[in-house]
């Protein structure tokens, strides 16, 4: 399982109006995660008050990809349309930062 530093994640999020940020998928799981190869994968929750979507979406995935010094995948809640994806995010999901 990956862990990431906390202080620094919560101002990512604050700094880009994250409401919610998770890590999912193999980062959750140390039988699957390859800390050689892997990459990240994170589903977020912005606030309705955030300006620039776009901004804050790419923003805030660059700066989880450089305190990480990996890639991120980064998922909007949102946009997540197969039922079977949204189920696989939320069984193995563990939150990294709530508002």
């Amino acid at each position: 399982m990956v862990n990431l530093p906390r202080d620094e994640v919560e101002r990512l999020c604050r700094h880009f109006g994250v409401s919610r940020l998770a890590l999912f998928g193999s980062a959750v799981s140390e039988a699957a995660f390859d800390p050689d190869r892997s990459d990240l994968d994170v589903v977020v929750e912005f606030g309705a008050d955030v300006p620039d979507l776009f901004d804050a979406y790419f923003g805030l995935r660059e700066g989880l990809e450089a305190l990480v010094d990996r890639r991120v995948d980064l998922v909007m809640a949102s946009a997540v349309r197969n039922p079977y994806v949204a189920q696989s995010i939320a069984d193995t999901q563990r939150d990294l930062y709530a508002a």
